[in-house]
């Protein structure tokens, strides 16, 4: 008797660990969060994912890919001159804040071993070349990165301490 009680237990143990693995492998699709997902899930974005909702660009920023977002923290917004932000985020602006977040992107995946000890420009997905400087910590068009190669499914981010305008807007 106590041999079955045993393996009753065993067994609902067994099928409760397989029942929450198959729900978790389901839910997520066995697939890695996109850049969007990664960005929403983490509350020092917010003002980012607010801003890439009010300029259509979350179905761009959840394609396949494979891109690099240089990701401005809700600091990194606040920082900016008064009355900016709120500019931007107005509907009859929205073609600025489309060309502001789509200087933070590059159309391609970089990690930050791939350009170590580099200086070079390169186009945004906004079309104007930013400047990265990764020869001592790394700058994206003045910006510290201050947080390196969060992987995404379609592609990688990294965090950085100021908002970046293309040189078209300065």
């Amino acid at each position: 008797m106590l041999n079955v009680m045993a393996m009753t237990k065993w067994l609902a143990g067994a099928l409760l660990v397989a029942a929450v693995s198959t729900t978790a492998v389901a839910h997520n699709h066995g697939k890695k969060k996109d850049i969007v997902d990664i960005a929403a899930g983490d509350d020092q974005f917010s003002t980012l994912v607010t801003a890439v909702q009010a300029a259509d660009l979350v179905d761009t920023l959840k394609s396949d890919g494979p891109f690099t977002v240089f990701a401005p923290t809700n600091e990194a917004f606040a920082a900016l001159p008064d009355g900016v932000l709120a500019s931007l985020m107005m509907p009859e602006n929205k073609s600025k804040l489309q060309a502001v977040l789509t200087y933070h992107v590059l159309g391609s995946k970089v990690m930050s071993s791939d350009i170590a000890g580099k200086q070079l420009s390169t186009a945004t997905v906004q079309g104007e070349e930013v400047a990265i400087d990764a020869t001592d910590g790394v700058k994206v068009g003045g910006a510290n990165v201050v947080a390196a190669d969060i992987k995404a499914s379609n592609g990688v981010i990294h965090v950085i301490d100021a908002v970046i305008l293309p040189p078209s807007m300065q």
